[in-house]
């Protein structure tokens, strides 16, 4: 089987106060990001996922560059910057319309030509001007045609992000190698392994394996890159995908672990099935959440596998099933087991629920099925009204596979909350045993072809 490409890699590059974190959140849709950073709001390195139609992207979010700062807090932001840089196959370099041309930028460009980087000039802010004049000055940096944008708005920020995969990452045909006919699922699941350092990745993996294929040694970060392994189980075919460690706040400088955490993301992209190992000697951490959160953004199925289980006693196993309870409650849809990688305890109960999770993810479910489980759910209990009118759910049909998507359409859907959407999407889950993948409700509410026409 072909593996896939790895998701291309966008960061956004920039002098403080450009816009920044606004075209970060334009471009994922989204508020929250897998983290990893120093202490302290201004020097993060946010890392979301976004797509533009059918073409996703891993896109890097920086805090202000000052490349000349040789020591400080500013330094430390440079640092964090240039790692961005590193790990990234394109740049934004954002520069502000409003502000014009300063000489922190033309450093920035100083320093960004050396990178070697395929990259673009956007000229953030330029709402409302004429764009051969907000552009203008931007020529004299020496980087190519600026573009202008607005992140605010969302002003050619499509046609920007468009202009740079066209340069790393070009429209083919999609590679259907590896799936069944009939959309039945992959022949050889692709299983990822993800957590923090030293949880015992690599050791599960040579279990797994039954070989020492992954070196394992007694300290974090081990593994510098993603790994793929193929190999049989009773009878099933896998890919392992041994990942490297995603670090805590701060620890990612090391020039020789400058991928792990972009590693680890593609990774997740490009499995089928992630299982999420945590330390049970150790409380569940922010990070552990950031991971398991964007495993289900990207839509992942999960299975958690809780490793170092063996020699706690039943105070401490009580303590991390309540941690893991609260601070991974939007796992709840994932099997959790216990397990010790190094004695092998536990493994075939994971292999089982891997299995369980990538038969969910790519289930197929039949319209009248469908229809009929949504009748049921809205007989049992039905939406609330909004204003003079109940939102109508009329049929359902699948959207998609892994994961599932069900599409519900009705009149005035519009209006439905996402409690009841919570409430559909369990009560679907129960009703064809999807365990172990999210799944995704939309709703589309039907055209009234009069509602234009006004009185006659």
């Amino acid at each position: 089987m072909k593996a896939s490409k790895p998701l291309p890699v966008i960061a956004i590059v920039g002098r403080p106060n450009v816009g920044k974190s606004t075209l970060f959140n334009r471009t994922t849709r989204s508020r929250d990001a897998l983290v990893a950073d120093m202490p302290g709001l201004t020097r993060d390195r946010h890392y979301g996922t976004g797509r533009v139609g059918e073409r996703p992207f891993l896109i890097i979010d920086t805090g202000g560059f000052e490349p000349v700062a040789k020591e400080g807090i500013v330094h430390e932001m440079a640092k964090q910057t240039r790692q961005a840089i590193a790990e990234a196959d394109a740049l934004i370099f954002l520069v502000d319309g409003r502000s014009g041309l300063t000489g922190a930028d033309q450093a920035i460009a100083e320093d960004l030509r050396k990178a070697g980087r395929p990259l673009v000039v956007a000229v953030n802010k330029a709402e409302g001007m004429r764009h051969p004049t907000v552009t203008a000055e931007f020529h004299e940096l020496g980087l190519g045609e600026p573009v202008a944008i607005s992140s605010a708005h969302g002003d050619g920020v499509r046609e920007l992000v468009e202009l740079l995969l066209d340069r790393v990452a070009p429209l083919e045909a999609v590679d259907e190698e590896g799936e069944d006919p009939e959309d039945r699922g992959p022949r050889r699941i692709r299983i990822a392994i993800v957590g923090r350092p030293n949880v015992g990745k690599s050791t599960l993996v040579n279990t797994l394996l039954g070989e020492e294929r992954v070196i394992v040694f007694d300290q974090p970060g081990t593994t510098r890159d993603s790994i793929h392994i193929d190999f049989d189980r009773a009878g099933r075919q896998y890919t392992l995908i041994d990942t490297a460690g995603l670090r805590k706040r701060g620890k990612v400088f090391e020039a020789v672990e400058k991928f792990s955490v972009v590693k680890t993301l593609q990774s997740v992209a490009d499995a089928n099935v992630v299982v999420l190992v945590l330390d049970a000697r150790q409380e569940i951490s922010d990070q552990d959440a950031h991971i398991a959160g964007f495993v289900v953004e990207s839509g992942r199925a999960v299975v958690v596998a809780i490793n170092k289980w063996d020699g706690l006693g039943d105070y401490e196993r009580e303590r991390i099933k309540r941690d893991a309870d609260r601070k991974l409650q939007f796992l709840s849809f994932a099997k959790t087991h216990h397990i010790s990688a190094l004695k092998g305890q536990g493994i075939a109960a994971v292999m089982k629920s891997v299995d369980v999770a990538a038969a969910a993810a790519f289930s197929k479910l039949p319209t009248p099925k469908l229809t009929r489980a949504l009748v049921e759910a809205v007989d049992r209990q039905t939406p609330p009204r909004r204003g003079m009118s109940r939102p109508k759910l009329r049929y359902a049909h699948q959207g998609g596979q892994n994961p599932p998507v069900i599409v519900i359409h009705g009149n005035g859907l519009d209006n439905v909350p996402e409690t009841y959407r919570r409430y559909l999407e369990a009560s679907f889950r129960e009703t064809f045993s999807l365990q172990g993948t999210p799944l995704r409700v939309e709703f589309r509410s039907t055209r009234n072809p009069f509602a234009s026409q006004g009185p006659s």
